[in-house]
């Protein structure tokens, strides 16, 4: 059985052409790491609160979620550049690759500089501990520490480059190893600080802030000195009209991203002024149990968006009509899985939380729709953002972010919790609906006009 069981396994990953090869293994590293990952988190949150105190890792995580919606400072030249780098690939231009990569560390090094000086200019005028409701701190701690994150989110913003350099080449484990070696790192550092060093606020975001800086520096050093060698950066490389053809791009992909935070981000605004704090706690609690299956899905198909700029480049429809079934395939399984999870959902809840929050059954029924929903009109997204057919996205994206709120706020009134998540669900049905339209009209060659755009 053992050996009969080994065999399987080993064609598994064998089997298939090389685009499908190079998929199963990111998975197979994707899915260990990620596993890894969560279960450094759980260790790191209760060691990192015992390090200081609950109040001050709010502070930390405060501080850290505003500044990391400054990630749209790149206007979306990074998914720009991963699909520019794989249709490069595909067509073997290398020194054409060369040129993206060299021109973009360049753009995203001026960005990151500019978003510094203007933020750090214009942070000095804000009372950031009565912004923030923070009044155990000293105003210039917290402004130390909102210094330091701005800082190395700067830095970042450059570095981690590297990462999209790694997905438009279908390596995307590597970049999720690079992150768990910075956790680690982590993990151990803050042990040492627990037994060291007396608790500090501005040591805790030094430490949060650096190590994955210093991880992400030295493993851009050495790929790049490797097997990245033909996409080291060179000076020679850096072209100001190559600026402009990953802005045509990414631009689009800016304001998807815009639209998408949006959907994303209102609800918990929408639930505080409706129904209050509270039902927050009782959205979220259901949220993160069925957003397991989202999470599951989403390692799946991130190798899937350079596939299929690769596949598209080279025109193997064939080859992209039969993994659009497997996603398929793949989404009919997490369906069933999430009915199953909803059928026990009560007694997970009891298990998990005891008397301390009541889920009522209604928010369950409407947090398994949506993530079905959820998860259709994904996979159909990331062929389109693959082969670059964003268009259509860009409208229904833009018309859903104006729509959602208020269809939010009258189903939210009606329905309570329910209505709120069903809100999203009907936009990404719509969505859903009109995008496997738009897949199928593609991978038959039938596409026209707005289809194809």
């Amino acid at each position: 059985m053992y050996s009969y069981l080994t065999i399987k396994f080993s064609r598994f990953f064998k089997t298939g052409n090389e685009r499908s090869r190079v998929i199963r293994n990111n998975l197979l590293i994707s899915f260990a790491v990620k596993g890894g990952s969560i279960l450094i988190g759980l260790i790191l949150i209760p060691l990192t609160i015992n390090y200081i105190n609950a109040e001050q890792y709010g502070i930390w995580l405060t501080i850290s979620s505003i500044i990391s919606w400054m990630s749209f400072f790149d206007i979306g030249m990074g998914n720009g550049l991963r699909n520019k780098l794989t249709q490069c690939l595909a067509l073997e231009d290398y020194e054409e690759a060369n040129k993206f990569v060299s021109t973009a560390y360049v753009t995203f090094s001026i960005i990151g500089f500019v978003v510094f000086i203007v933020f750090y200019t214009l942070s000095a005028f804000f009372d950031w501990s009565s912004i923030l409701n923070i009044h155990s701190q000293a105003p210039d701690i917290v402004r130390n520490c909102i210094v330091v994150v701005l800082g190395g989110f700067c830095i970042q913003f450059t570095i981690q480059t590297i990462n999209t350099v790694l997905l438009a080449i279908h390596q995307n484990a590597k970049s999720s190893v690079i992150t768990f070696i910075g956790q680690v790192i982590i993990l151990i550092t803050i042990y040492i600080l627990t037994h060291c060093v007396p608790g500090s606020l501005i040591i805790l975001v030094t430490v949060l802030t650096v190590i994955p800086i210093i991880v992400m520096m030295f493993a851009s050093l050495f790929l790049y000195r490797h097997r990245l060698r033909s996409f080291r950066p060179r000076w020679k490389n850096i072209h100001v009209n190559y600026v402009r053809s990953l802005l045509n791009l990414g631009g689009v992909f800016f304001v998807i991203q815009i639209g998408a935070l949006i959907l994303f981000q209102t609800d918990n605004i929408i639930i505080t002024r409706i129904l209050g704090p509270k039902a927050v706690t009782t959205f979220n609690v259901s949220y993160k149990l069925f957003s397991a299956f989202t999470m599951v899905f989403s390692i799946i198909v991130t190798p899937y968006w350079s596939a299929f700029t690769d596949a598209y480049a080279k025109q193997d429809f064939s080859w992209m009509s039969k993994s659009i079934k497997s996603l398929r395939q793949i989404w009919l399984v997490l369906s069933l899985a999430t009915l199953v999870l909803l059928t026990f959902s009560k007694v997970i809840y009891g298990t998990w939380l005891g008397n301390t929050v009541a889920i009522p059954i209604s928010l369950s029924f409407a947090m398994a729709a949506y993530v079905i929903v959820f998860v259709w009109q994904t996979l159909h997204v990331y062929m389109l953002n693959g082969i670059g057919k964003v268009r259509l996205q860009l409208i229904l994206v833009v018309a859903s972010a104006i729509i959602n709120i208020p269809l939010a706020v009258f189903l939210g009134k009606k329905f309570g919790l329910a209505g709120i998540i069903s809100a999203n669900t009907i936009v990404f049905i719509v969505m859903g609906v009109v995008f496997s339209i738009q897949v199928q009209k593609i991978l038959t060659q039938k596409a026209e006009g707005i289809w194809n755009r």
